[in-house]
């Protein structure tokens, strides 16, 4: 790859004796699965452009403990969560922004119990936030002018924490055509990966869960799909090849819309 993103360390900013403005969790998607890593490489970018001072956990990030404790092993959830505390509070930590709603959630709503205090964004809340401050500028003559998307709305990110509007104004900043999908915002249905359906072989039934919600993305004629999530990304993929539509439909995380629509 001949781009050289800027991708700091908190290890080396601690030897610089500098703190950086935000850390980024990069999340276990964001770090491992080559799909997901292009969200990562695409919201780095943005970050390089709009010049913020940021680092990255690196190879002292672990899981959140999210999947183990959906899964229902506290235990396990509760070690991969104070050993993450402890590594973020001996940094000084205060302010983490993630691409990953479940990482996200888990930050945001139970690290507190266990002793981690963190400003915890969404990564769509962020880049919001850069272009409202005049530090990212998104013009509407993009290539994605007039184009119909949909957004699907990542049960962590909207039902689980009520955020809704950032992605929707982003993507409105793209001069696009936005169609919702008949069950949106708090009534937006489960790509099925929230509820491990991503890790494991489907319960009897008639239909996938993903499939059912790329059907109800398909009634709008999108040209995309946006979604805001690794695990949605692959889940509402993965219903598009079932339908044998990926010729016509792509699925993208915001991040990336706003990144291609900068040309970076």
């Amino acid at each position: 790859m001949s781009e050289t993103l800027k991708v700091p360390t908190m290890a080396e900013c601690a030897a610089e004796g500098r703190q950086p403005e935000i850390l980024f969790w990069v999340g276990s998607a964001g770090s491992y699965d080559d799909r997901a890593k292009k969200i990562t490489r695409a919201f780095v970018k943005i970050l390089n452009k709009a010049n913020v001072d940021f680092a990255v956990l690196g190879t002292e990030e672990s899981c959140t403990g999210d999947v183990a404790k959906r899964a229902g092993n506290e235990f396990l959830f509760q070690m991969q969560a104070i050993t993450n505390i402890e590594i973020l509070n001996a940094y000084g930590v205060k302010r983490i922004v993630t691409a990953c709603p479940h990482s996200y959630n888990t930050l945001k709503n139970e690290y507190p119990q266990l002793g981690g205090n963190y400003q915890v964004q969404h990564h769509t809340q962020f880049i919001d936030e850069l272009i409202k401050d005049g530090r990212l500028k998104v013009g509407q003559e993009t290539t994605f002018k007039g184009k119909r998307i949909t957004f699907h709305d990542p049960c962590y990110l909207g039902r689980a924490n009520d955020v809704y509007e950032a992605p929707r104004e982003l993507l409105r900043t793209l001069g696009v055509d936005l169609v919702e999908m008949k069950r949106n915002r708090k009534t937006a249905l489960c790509c099925g990966a929230g509820g491990a359906q991503m890790f494991k072989e489907p319960e009897k039934g008639d239909k996938d869960i993903n499939v059912l919600r790329t059907e109800d993305a398909m009634e709008t004629q999108p040209n995309i799909i946006a979604t805001g999530c690794p695990y949605c990304n692959t889940m509402m993929t993965d219903g598009v090849k079932a339908k044998e539509k990926e010729a016509e439909i792509s699925v993208l995380d915001v991040a990336e819309l706003i990144a291609k629509a900068q040309n970076l």
